[in-house]
């Protein structure tokens, strides 16, 4: 699972959660994650089972952003964890089938703290400013950006802000995994946009 590229996050898509889950199966991407906010439960609860039966049986895991009780009710195969959510350890404990745990870094700190949690892989960001958080964390750049990653004590994800413009960069600065949102869920057409930041993983 080391080196895998492209990580889709799903928020507030141009077309619809199940199209850019669709999409995302289609070409074999291996992370799909969920990510709703300020919606009703029941909501997340819907799309997520939604995105369950279209990822189930594919290479395409499925993971919920922040909430593993979700996570667990819905069958995905992980969830995805900020600094401030439920620990890893106590989510572990309570939540037993779910089988990934990812966690949220924004410093070399945080990297180095993460070591003691075991996680299955880490978000590192936000490489550049993104409008996809309220009360973004402080933005990284390339070169602390590789510190962290060079730091990772498992597989490591770049996010924050990444393009197919931006790619290149990031993947010269050592990412070998990164994450998306605006590149893929801004567009009317999320497989070609998906296909098109392969294309530029597969040349680095």
């Amino acid at each position: 699972m080391k080196n895998f590229g492209l990580y889709l996050v799903i928020t507030d898509p141009a077309t619809s959660y199940e199209t850019c889950a669709e999409a995302a199966v289609r070409a074999g991407v291996r992370f799909v994650q969920l990510r709703m906010k300020h919606v009703p439960r029941e909501r997340i609860v819907a799309t997520a089972k939604n995105l369950r039966s279209i990822t189930a049986g594919t290479r395409t895991l499925f993971i919920v952003n922040d909430d593993p009780a979700i996570a667990d009710e819905v069958g995905a195969d992980g969830v995805h964890l900020g600094q401030s959510d439920l620990p890893i350890p106590a989510a572990r404990e309570r939540f037993p089938s779910l089988k990934i745990f990812g966690l949220s870094t924004h410093s070399l700190a945080q990297v180095e703290a993460a070591c003691k949690l075991a996680p299955d892989y880490i978000g590192v960001g936000p490489v550049y400013a993104t409008p996809t958080k309220e009360i973004p964390d402080a933005t990284l750049g390339l070169e602390t950006m590789q510190k962290m990653l060079a730091a990772a004590p498992c597989p490591a994800v770049a996010i924050g802000g990444i393009d197919a413009s931006r790619l290149p960069d990031v993947l010269c600065a050592g990412a070998r995994n990164f994450a998306v949102v605006r590149a893929v869920c801004g567009s009317a057409d999320p497989y070609s946009a998906i296909c098109r930041l392969q294309e530029i993983f597969s040349k680095h």
